[in-house]
């Protein structure tokens, strides 16, 4: 059975900073892993994103301010995430994709609050 935590959320001031932590657990190949961001009344967004030969893909929204990156050895992808700003307020969703099994795979998602 896949599962996937997300982790690393909380609340900061704006200009801080979080890395949210994205776990897989399971016996299962991870092609390519997705944060999206979902704010209240607002249509769900990808933030970025990382696929098993490294390349990433980000929001145009992230102006260079979030990394992705990943430890296979840990099985865990990692958003973070600088100079935030209070428009970045979302519960953030990691989702993951195996090519193998062609299933996506969603965490419950770790809120992140910016205060100005």
């Amino acid at each position: 059975q896949v599962q996937v935590v997300e982790s690393g959320g909380g609340l900061v001031h704006t200009g801080q900073s979080l890395r949210l932590s994205c776990t897989v657990s399971g016996s299962i190949r991870i092609d390519i892993t997705r944060w999206y961001r979902q704010a209240p009344g607002k249509q769900r967004e990808l933030v970025a994103s990382i696929i098993n030969g490294g390349s990433t893909n980000y929001g145009d929204f992230v102006k260079g301010r979030f990394t992705i990156s990943r430890d296979n050895a840990k099985n865990t992808v990692y958003l973070q995430m600088n100079s935030l700003e209070p428009e970045d307020t979302a519960v953030y969703y990691c989702n993951v994709f195996s090519i193998q099994s062609m299933q996506n795979f969603r965490g419950q998602g770790t809120q992140v609050t910016v205060a100005s």
